[in-house]
């Protein structure tokens, strides 16, 4: 690792602070870059997006996709915690905390709102800063692709339905705007780039051209990564200082929430056998949120100023700092990892 990567957290930790104060202090400037956006999707929040994985995608071979079939252990454990335990052990951890617990620190007229917005959050599972999650923790680059893939399809059909049945309403409105849009600009289009520019180097120059782009790219993605850290604080930085302690409790169910998907995806794998490469983003997969569609959907469906925006809001700002550190954890625990398994992790690339 680099000395900028290995203080990753550090840069992390300043970009926050760095965000919340030229939010608070340049609101004009944010509130210009937050209105454009297309049915949604903050434009140059996407613009970064795109720098961050287009380095991960370039590293796919189309042709060795067919690998991701050995892997079917780490796509049912995805799966699984994605569909079957996150939406429904966030709105436990919601009624919890929000409901009980918490209650009393809380404005009432929100507090069926604030659980409603964890609920919509937890239920879209995470697309294109999946890639980099995965990319920090060297995975499968073919398994991620089409596990986020297939969780791009499952959730035009199950989305509704589970937040429907969670809060108890008869029909969900989606915003399929916002939903088309994102899977278009997070993952159709930057993958023909990115594929189309693989084979161009390939032609031209073989692996040595690929490596150094890739060695070159690397760094934007990270400087990427902390710009897009700045402009989502710098967003909500008014929010974040007029209302601490709403934010901090909303956070809890959410920390906690994120930490126990993750760290059952990455004990499902390690029992099934599945390697490390497969594991690391499985976990980060099951634990992260597509913050796009859920702030989305919650502004349609309560409105911009209600306690369920509020809530999906703080689910973008404990975002990247929380995956990070889930990212630390699924590389320090390698060792732990592989001893617990047959195979060591290879990653086949096709020539």
């Amino acid at each position: 690792m680099s000395i900028f990567e290995r203080w990753l957290t550090l840069w992390v930790a300043l970009c926050i602070v760095a965000g919340v104060a030229l939010g608070h202090f340049m609101p004009g400037a944010f509130h210009a870059i937050g209105t454009a956006e297309v049915a949604k999707v903050n434009l140059p929040v996407a613009a970064l997006i795109w720098l961050m994985i287009v380095p991960m995608l370039i590293k796919i071979d189309f042709a060795a996709l067919g690998q991701v079939k050995e892997h079917w252990r780490g796509i049912g454990v995805t799966l699984f915690i994605n569909w079957a335990v996150k939406p429904f052990s966030m709105a436990a951890l919601g009624w919890l905390f929000i409901g009980y617990l918490f209650r009393p620190y809380l404005p009432a007229a929100q507090i069926d709102s604030y659980i409603a917005g964890l609920i919509v959050l937890a239920a879209a599972p995470c697309t294109a800063m999946v890639f980099v999650w995965s990319n920090l923790t060297k995975g499968e680059p073919h398994f991620t692709l089409s596990q986020v893939a297939l969780n791009d399809t499952i959730m035009v059909f199950a989305f509704a339905p589970i937040v429907g049945l969670l809060l108890g309403l008869s029909a969900i409105t989606v915003p399929w705007d916002t939903l088309v849009l994102s899977v278009v600009l997070y993952i159709v289009v930057p993958v023909i780039f990115a594929q189309l520019l693989r084979r161009r180097l390939l032609a031209t120059g073989g692996e040595t051209a690929l490596k150094q782009l890739l060695d070159r790219l690397q760094p934007l993605s990270l400087v990427a990564l902390l710009a897009t850290l700045v402009l989502l604080f710098g967003f909500q930085g008014e929010q974040i200082l007029a209302q601490p302690l709403v934010i901090a409790l909303i956070a809890v169910p959410i920390l906690i929430q994120v930490y126990f998907n993750a760290g059952l995806a990455y004990l499902l794998n390690r029992i099934s056998g599945e390697q490390h490469c497969v594991a690391g983003p499985s976990a980060l997969i099951g634990a992260s949120n597509f913050f796009e569609l859920a702030v989305a959907a919650a502004i349609s469906l309560f409105g911009f100023q209600s306690g369920a925006a509020l809530a999906t809001v703080v689910g973008v700002l404990i975002e990247v700092p929380v995956m990070l550190t889930v990212v630390w954890i699924v590389n320090r625990s390698k060792g732990w990892y592989e001893r617990g398994q047959a195979a060591p992790c290879v990653i086949k690339e096709a020539r």
